[in-house]
């Protein structure tokens, strides 16, 4: 089981993202991430735990990136333990 959020538009993708997995906490999950594309590059953050350790594992470079494209992902660990690795995306 997982909640998939995403976002294609005009604006900055990561906050409309973050707060969109956030709405999708009180389900449970045991990890989250979020992957934004910006220019070409493509910026990925994963994290055991919940959002908020995602939020707080951002650095201001990601933090800093105007991609108006992106999708974050939570995750029930249903295939293997919950850790930094198996999160998703």
């Amino acid at each position: 089981m997982c909640g998939i959020v995403a976002y294609l538009g005009y604006r900055n993708a990561y906050p409309i993202i973050l707060e969109g997995l956030k709405r999708l906490e009180y389900r449970g999950y045991d990890s989250a991430g979020i992957s934004l594309l910006n220019g070409g590059q493509l910026y990925t953050r994963k994290k055991k735990g919940k959002v908020a350790d995602l939020e707080n594992s951002f650095d201001k470079e990601l933090m800093s990136v105007n991609g108006t494209l992106g999708i974050g992902h939570t995750r029930w660990a249903t295939h293997g333990p919950p850790n930094d690795i198996n999160a998703h995306p």
